[in-house]
């Protein structure tokens, strides 16, 4: 599987012939209500062109749910399974046409000929908000969207995870490096690759105290 990082905390993957988008900011649509928030991050354009055939967005926060760049994607015309929960689903769900719009609550499972989705538990100031294991030739990775360390998640995951990708800013009820670093250990993945840094701040990722992290860089396909 490919997976690309595209900053803040969205990906594009490539799971066989399938194309998944994961929380895709490509505008800089948050300045212009949070002018201290501007992009500090090129926006490779080409991203922009890419046809998903499923789209997951975790939460409402305009940093994941971000409708400039979803207006690439979606319209009338698309045929794109989108995976969101209430909160998003209820606004997502306009676009219509040939999409096909699913509400994930957590503990929600959606499988798709050889790639299986699980909605998961996240601690956020979104109440819906949801992280997302995606599991592909038996190999699990588990992309927790915006979320704090809290004890009532672990037990909605599987003790195989393979990778985990997770948030370090340590504001705007997100984990810091310490709790991200305490999660990580605490669900025994294999590789750790922390993401929510460097788009509105100047965090350094290698300051993050995790034996096994894999940093990322921004377009550039994470080796794990």
């Amino acid at each position: 599987m490919k997976i690309i990082f595209l900053g803040q905390a969205g990906f594009y993957i490539e799971a066989g012939n399938k194309k998944i988008l994961i929380d895709p900011y490509l505008s800089d649509s948050v300045a212009k209500i949070q002018p201290q928030n501007k992009r500090r991050q090129p926006i490779d354009v080409a991203y922009l062109f890419v046809k998903p055939d499923f789209l997951v967005i975790t939460h409402n926060h305009g940093d994941h749910y971000d409708k400039e760049t979803l207006s690439h994607y979606l319209s009338e015309k698309s045929e794109i399974t989108v995976l969101s929960p209430f909160s998003v689903w209820q606004d997502i769900k306009a676009y219509g046409g040939k999409n096909n719009f699913i509400l994930v609550s957590s503990g929600t499972i959606r499988t798709e000929g050889n790639i299986k989705f699980t909605a998961i538990k996240a601690e956020h100031s979104d109440p819906y908000a949801i992280g997302i294991i995606l599991e592909y030739e038996n190999t699990k990775y588990y992309f927790t969207g915006d979320t704090l360390y809290n004890e009532n998640i672990f037990s909605q995951l599987p003790e195989d995870i393979y990778a985990v990708f997770l948030p370090i800013n340590g504001k705007g009820n997100n984990m810091n490096m310490a709790d991200a670093a305490a999660f990580a250990k605490r669900i025994k993945a294999e590789k750790v690759i922390p993401v929510h840094f460097g788009m509105f701040d100047n965090m350094s990722p290698e300051e993050f105290d995790c034996r096994n992290k894999v940093i990322p860089e921004i377009y550039e396909e994470i080796k794990i």
